[in-house]
C-alpha cells in the first residue's frame, strides 16, 4: 500500500469561511478519495492559521482573549469540513501545543540560515504583510484590502536568507521537480524567482505583537505569522520523529490559492531546502470565484456561504458544481441561476433521470431482477489524466460524457420497445448495460460525489434493484409534463 499526503493550505481565522475555501477543500477532497479508491493509505490535511496582530485587534475588538477568538472561528471550519462530507483525517490548529514545539525545534534547524538585522518598511496589519514603496504610493498611502493606512516600521527582526536558495528553487521548478500547476502559476512565480529573492523578514518584536509563537532564544521576538504557518504541512506529520513524518512525507499535493503562491512556491521550498528536506510533488493553485459576476464583499451584502446552497439544494449539487462549473485553471462565477440550470438539466435530467428510467424498467419488464451484469469497457484514460493535472472540471466532463452516453444509448434502443416485442434476451443484454454503465459511472463519481455514487451502487448493485426512496435530485420546478425526461411516457 502507498502512502498519499494531500492538504489544502490553512485559512486565517479573521474571517468566516465562505465558498472560496469550500472549493478548496473540495478539490483536496476528490484527490484524497480518489488515492484512496486507488488502494493508497491516505493522509489529507486541512486546519485554522491563528497567530498574529489581526487576530489580536479582532479578540480586542469583542473584549476577548485571542485564543477564545480563534477557538470559535476554527469551529466553523471544522463544520464545515462536515457540511460538505470532506474526508480530510487531519485538522491542525496553528496554537495545538504540538505545533508550537515543533515550529520552534524548525526554528532551531534553520538556525544557520537565520540572522538578526534592523528593517523598515511599510506595514498593513490586516494582511500582516509588508509593503513595497511602489505599491503604498500606487494605493496613497491606504490599504485597499482594508481601507486603512499603511504604517511606517522601523524594528529589529530576524531573517531568513531565503536569496541563498533562489537558483535551487528555480531548478528545482523548472524540472517538475516540485511541479507547479496551472502552468499560468508556474511562468508566473519563475517570473518572480528570475528576478532574484531578497532574504525575508520571519519575526516581530513582542511588544508589537504578543499573539504568536516565541522566538527559541529571544523571548522579544515572536515568530512572523506566515513563516510559522507554513510550517504545518510538516508540524502535523510529527516532524521529525513521528512516523507518520517518515513514511508520508513528501506531500503528493498542496492545494492553495492563487493569492497565496509566493509562499508556497518561493519561502516553503526554501524552508525545506533549509531543513534537508525533499520538496513536495506538486503545488495546485486554484483561482478566485465571484458571485454573480462580482467579488464578494460585506459591503455589497454578495457574500455567501456554503450552507446557503446545501440547505437548498444538497451536498452533492455543491460539489457538482463547483467541481465542474468552476473551471479549474482559470476565475469561476457563481449565480443562483445557473446553479439552478444546472441542478435541473444535469443533475435531476440527465444523471437522476437514467437512474430512475433503468430503475423502472428492471421493475417493469423484469421484476426487478437486475441478472448478470457485464464488465465495464469504457476508455477512462482521459479522465485519470485530468485528475493528475487537477483538472477536476475535465475529469468530470468525461464522466458526463458517459451520462448523456447511457441517455442516448437507451433512447437508440428503446427497451419498452423491446419488451413490446416480447425479445426477452435482447431486452436482458440492454438493461444489463444500463445497470453497468450507471455502476462505472458511480464508480468514476465516488471522488466527486461520494453519496449519490453510494446511493447508485445501493440500488444496482446485487440480484436484484433497491429503489431508493424518492429520486437523486429531486427538481425544484413543477414536476414534468407526460413524455418529457422523468415522466413515465418516456421510458
Amino acid at each position: 500500500m502507498s502512502k498519499y499526503y494531500v492538504s489544502t493550505s490553512i485559512p486565517y481565522v479573521n474571517a468566516e469561511p465562505h465558498i472560496g475555501f469550500a472549493m478548496e477543500l473540495l478539490y483536496a477532497d476528490v484527490l484524497a478519495r480518489y488515492a484512496r479508491q486507488q488502494g493508497n493509505d491516505v493522509i489529507f490535511s486541512t486546519g485554522t492559521d491563528e497567530h498574529g496582530g489581526k487576530i489580536a485587534e479582532k479578540a480586542a475588538e469583542q473584549n476577548i482573549e485571542p485564543k477564545e477568538f480563534a477557538d470559535r472561528v476554527s469551529q466553523r471550519f471544522r463544520e464545515l469540513v462536515g457540511l460538505l462530507n470532506v474526508s480530510s483525517n487531519r485538522f491542525i490548529r496553528t496554537t495545538d501545543s504540538g505545533h508550537e514545539q515543533r515550529a520552534q525545534l524548525i526554528w532551531k534547524k534553520l538556525s544557520a540560515d537565520i540572522y538578526k538585522g534592523s528593517y523598515e518598511g511599510w506595514y498593513c496589519t490586516g494582511d500582516e504583510a509588508f509593503f513595497t514603496e511602489t505599491e503604498v504610493k500606487a494605493n496613497n498611502g491606504v490599504c485597499p484590502n482594508h481601507n486603512r493606512p499603511y504604517e511606517k516600521i522601523k524594528e529589529e527582526n530576524y531573517f531568513l536568507k531565503l536569496s541563498k536558495y533562489n537558483g535551487a528553487i528555480i531548478k528545482a521548478i523548472e524540472s517538475n521537480e516540485y511541479r507547479v500547476v496551472p502552468e499560468t502559476r508556474r511562468n508566473e512565480i519563475l517570473n518572480v524567482l528570475k528576478e532574484g529573492l531578497e532574504d525575508i523578514s520571519i519575526s516581530r518584536p513582542n511588544n508589537k505583537i504578543s499573539w504568536g509563537i516565541p522566538v527559541p532564544g529571544d523571548s522579544e521576538q515572536v515568530m512572523y505569522v506566515w513563516f510559522e504557518a507554513l510550517l504545518n504541512y510538516i508540524t502535523v506529520l510529527g516532524y521529525p520523529e513521528h512516523e507518520d513524518f517518515k513514511q508520508f512525507w513528501p506531500a503528493q499535493v498542496h492545494v492553495i490559492g492563487k493569492d497565496i503562491i509566493r509562499f508556497h512556491a518561493a519561502i516553503w521550498p526554501a524552508i525545506l531546502m533549509g531543513l534537508e528536506l525533499p520538496l513536495p510533488k506538486q503545488l495546485y493553485v486554484h483561482s478566485f470565484i465571484t458571485v454573480e459576476g462580482k467579488k464578494m464583499s460585506k459591503s455589497l451584502g454578495n457574500v455567501l456561504h456554503p450552507a446557503d446552497i446545501v440547505t437548498r439544494y444538497g451536498v452533492d449539487a455543491f460539489r457538482y458544481y463547483f467541481l465542474r462549473h468552476v473551471p479549474s485553471y482559470e476565475d469561476g462565477d457563481f449565480s443562483w441561476q445557473r446553479f439552478e440550470a444546472v441542478y435541473n438539466n444535469e443533475l435531476a435530467n440527465e444523471l437522476g433521470n437514467a437512474v430512475q428510467r433503468t430503475v423502472v424498467m428492471l421493475q417493469k419488464y423484469q421484476d426487478g431482477k437486475i441478472g448478470t451484469v457485464p464488465a465495464a469497457e469504457h476508455d477512462i484514460a482521459q479522465y485519470e489524466e485530468a485528475l493528475a493535472a487537477c483538472r477536476f472540471d475535465r475529469a468530470l466532463d468525461e464522466v458526463w460524457d458517459q451520462v448523456r452516453g447511457l441517455n442516448q444509448y437507451i433512447d437508440g434502443e428503446k427497451p419498452w420497445a423491446i419488451a413490446k416485442a416480447g425479445d426477452k434476451e435482447h431486452l436482458r443484454e440492454v438493461l444489463s448495460y444500463q445497470v453497468s454503465s450507471l455502476l462505472t459511472i458511480a464508480g468514476l463519481l465516488e471522488p466527486f460525489l461520494p453519496a449519490t455514487a453510494d446511493k447508485i451502487k445501493i440500488i444496482f448493485q446485487g440480484d436484484e434493484v433497491r429503489p431508493a426512496a424518492g429520486t437523486l435530485f429531486p427538481k425544484h420546478e413543477t414536476e414534468p409534463a407526460a413524455g418529457q425526461p422523468g415522466s413515465e411516457e418516456s421510458s
